[in-house]
């Protein structure tokens, strides 16, 4: 058993976690390392023996919807790990995960100028499936003797004491089935446990607004759809074959009509995503089939070589995750928390379009912002209000962000349905930003001290933009936007067929398959 880590600043509490995905373990992690007492609630069956395959082809894990859909993790989280709980990074190593650092995430255009520099370091991603990553986090959680992990048990509800008016979190509701169980009436009666603080660590479909709503207290949500859909499938390498090196094209772009990108696992594994808009119907229902989620594939010259002459084989048909939106759920409304003693944390109080890969990323961070709070104050109110002051100054930028990708991913899309190369702007302020992201892009793609900034903030090691202070890279984009629209944009879309030549494609194959 490893050394637990205990903080002695800080008076341990009683604290439960709904939730045992990636949020609610990190969450366990960063609470459980200051001393404090931490119980788990899952309504999922636990991990099954074995390695990482049968972690990802057993493990039902039903309160995950990205469960089998591919991740990034990126800079963030990797850091936080590596730095925090260096033994976990090695566990992750020894079940197949790997390390790829910065030089090697280069664009072959910039290889041969690459230089070391002081930061590199902190950007590098680890490739693994989320199954892999999840179980190991699990084993290591299970170990700390402060820690306990209750499997296939629902809660049902929250227990809170009327304190002026403000629900005070006390505990919760349970209902603990059995392992043969699923249907709620055939579970054990319902059971009480107390709690000095709960935490919702329960993701997108978190419970927790309408039980508070039935308090009387409204938690006011943002939304915004995101208007895509993207499929998955899941392959991997054939004995004594390699990955494809690195080429000219790439294994991520986008062709505006569809988005795409590969994503190397553990153990030779790897995924291919396939993301198109809602509005693009046939597209839509193509993907669905997993011998046109193929055909697709090998017409898009960044993911063909994944897949022909035998180099790999498919381990599931294709899959998709729709009703992708940006979220924010506001626990304090106008200076005032609507709950003591209660913090949501990860996709239950954030979320934003998985297509980025931030979201485990941002979910351990903010599992680290909840263990520095409950530390530094001791007040419920106060940490109530400081737990949501460092939410807004660490994720509301990122979240920000992501929602500009989006309505920037809504305007291209209808803009090329239109038939139109590029949106039309019907202002300077919206052309000059339009130019300066294609700019931005182009110049990342030939200039390497534009890409080290730029992956900064795609690594979320600093607020977004935060690397446009840079007078050096500020001058280079500009000269970027004096060649044009045109020529900066045709550096960002990728090699491939037209959006007329994919939809016949699709029914070209259609036709022969029926």
């Amino acid at each position: 058993m490893k050394e637990n880590i205990v903080s002695q600043n800080v008076s341990p509490q009683r604290i439960a976690i709904v939730g045992s995905g990636m949020c609610g373990m990190t969450t366990a992690l960063a609470l459980a390392r200051k001393g404090h007492r931490i119980t788990i609630f899952e309504r999922d069956a636990c991990p099954p023996e074995g390695d990482a395959d049968d972690a990802f082809f057993r493990w039902q894990r039903l309160g995950a919807a990205q469960f089998r859909h591919p991740h990034a993790f990126l800079g963030l989280m990797c850091n936080l790990i590596q730095d925090n709980y260096p033994d976990l990074m090695e566990r992750l190593y020894e079940a197949g995960a790997r390390r790829v650092d910065f030089a090697e995430m280069l664009p072959a255009e910039l290889q041969d100028d690459y230089l070391p520099a002081p930061g590199d370091e902190k950007l590098w991603v680890l490739l693994c499936r989320r199954a892999t990553l999840e179980t190991v986090i699990r084993r290591y959680v299970e170990t700390m003797p402060n820690v306990e992990i209750r499997n296939r048990c629902h809660v049902v509800g929250l227990v809170a004491a009327d304190g002026a008016g403000v629900p005070t979190a006390q505990g919760l509701h349970l209902r603990q089935r059995g392992d043969d169980s699923t249907d709620a009436k055939n579970a054990a009666p319902e059971q009480l446990f107390t709690a000095d603080v709960v935490v919702d660590a329960s993701g997108r479909s978190s419970h927790f607004p309408a039980w508070l709503k039935a308090l009387g207290r409204e938690v006011r949500e943002e939304k915004h759809g995101a208007e895509i859909v993207y499929y998955t499938r899941h392959y991997r390498l054939k004995p004594g074959e390699q990955e494809p090196p690195r080429g000219e094209n790439r294994g991520a772009g986008d062709f505006g009509f569809l988005k795409y990108g590969v994503f190397p696992g553990d153990n030779g594994h790897f995924a291919i995503i396939l993301c198109v808009p809602v509005k693009e119907t046939r597209l839509r229902e193509a993907l669905k089939d997993s011998a046109l989620f193929d055909r697709i594939c090998l017409s898009i010259p960044g993911l063909q070589p994944w897949l022909a002459g035998g180099r790999s084989e498919p381990t599931t048909d294709s899959f998709g995750i729709g009703d992708i939106q940006a979220v924010w759920r506001h626990f304090v409304a106008d200076g005032e928390p609507l709950a003591l003693n209660f913090f949501a944390v990860g996709d239950a109080a954030v979320r934003t379009n998985p297509l980025y890969g931030r979201g485990c990323s941002t979910g351990i961070l903010h599992a680290h912002i909840l263990a520095d709070v409950l530390e530094q104050e001791r007040d419920p109110r106060a940490r109530a209000l400081a737990f949501d002051a460092r939410t807004e100054a660490d994720l509301r930028p990122i979240y920000d962000a992501s929602l500009r990708e989006d309505k920037s991913g809504i305007r291209r899309a209808e803009a090329l349905m239109q038939g139109l190369l590029l949106d039309q702007p019907d202002s300077f302020k919206k052309w000059f930003g339009l130019a300066f992201g294609d700019a931005l892009a182009a110049a990342a793609r030939e200039r390497l001290h534009v890409m080290r900034g730029l992956l900064r903030t795609f690594h979320l090691l600093e607020k977004p933009g935060d690397f446009l202070k840079d007078r050096r890279i500020r001058f280079t984009v500009l000269a970027y936007m004096l060649r044009g629209r045109k020529r900066n944009a045709a550096l960002r879309l990728q090699k491939g067929p037209s959006r007329d030549e994919m939809l016949r494609l699709v029914e070209a194959q259609s036709a022969t398959d029926s």
